[in-house]
């Protein structure tokens, strides 16, 4: 059945990855040390809690607290990958000395049934397609971490760096259970912070494939980590990337 082979595909929660960095440093509160002031010092828990977005500050989503069962970290085996499984998690590439998350969920305009006045009106595969409509939204975590020095710096360059060492794939677990991610490519960066890392990421399960997304910019010693997920998308293979508007909300608020 059609609805039982869309379920296995929103199933795949992660998928193709892609890096790059844009102009580079900007100079705003970057690790520090080097020219001989003093170096960065991470924000803690609550400074970030400040400076994550939170509800009304993001157009056309909701922001919320990340559910346990959206917070079920992957793992895997590959030390040079487990930056890329950490951001699909919606943690941080590395351990950080504080950090804290938001889930920002897209409103959907428009319910796919309301044109709808029976079952009848939803037949000849109208029914699936509109199943796939209401879950056409992004949901993405947004994780904020600091650190102390040239960590952030250092952090950001991992997922650099496992983008191209993984660009043919990696395994990994969630739950206990196994996922196999078959390619990881380069994408396009938002233009903000002082550096930035986008990637795809193709997962496989069960026959199906789909991607999901992931960025993380760094502002000074604080890093923004991105990753989202948009199901609808998956099921119709149409093309989507980590929310433009979350970036940009979060990036106004590191400024």
């Amino acid at each position: 059945m059609r609805l039982c082979a869309t379920a296995a595909v929103g199933a795949l929660s992660l998928a193709l990855v892609t890096g790059c960095s844009d102009e580079g440093s900007k100079g705003a509160g970057g690790a520090g040390g080097t020219d001989g002031k003093p170096a960065a010092r991470a924000l803690g828990t609550a400074e970030l809690k400040k400076l994550i977005v939170a509800g009304g500050e993001v157009p056309g989503y909701k922001v919320g607290a990340v559910p346990a069962t959206r917070a079920k970290p992957i793992t895997t085996d590959s030390a040079e990958c487990r930056p890329l499984a950490r951001v699909l998690s919606g943690l941080p590439p590395a351990e950080a000395a504080a950090q804290t998350d938001r889930l920002a969920t897209q409103d959907l305009k428009k319910d796919p049934t309301d044109d709808a006045t029976s079952l009848d009106d939803m037949a000849d595969g109208k029914f699936e397609d509109a199943i796939k409509k209401s879950m056409d939204l992004d949901v993405t975590t947004v994780n904020l971490s600091s650190y102390d020095g040239d960590g952030a710096a250092k952090a950001l360059a991992s997922v650099s760096a496992a983008v191209r060492a993984c660009a043919g794939g990696f395994d990994g677990k969630q739950s206990g259970t196994g996922m196999k991610f078959t390619k990881v490519a380069e994408s396009k960066a938002a233009a903000a912070g002082d550096e930035s890392v986008a990637f795809e990421a193709i997962s496989k399960m069960d026959g199906d494939s789909a991607p999901v997304y992931g960025e993380v910019v760094r502002h000074g010693n604080t890093l923004a980590s991105y990753y989202t997920v948009n199901i609808g998308a998956m099921m119709a293979k149409k093309a989507y990337s980590v929310s433009p508007e979350v970036v940009k909300a979060q990036s106004a608020k590191l400024k």
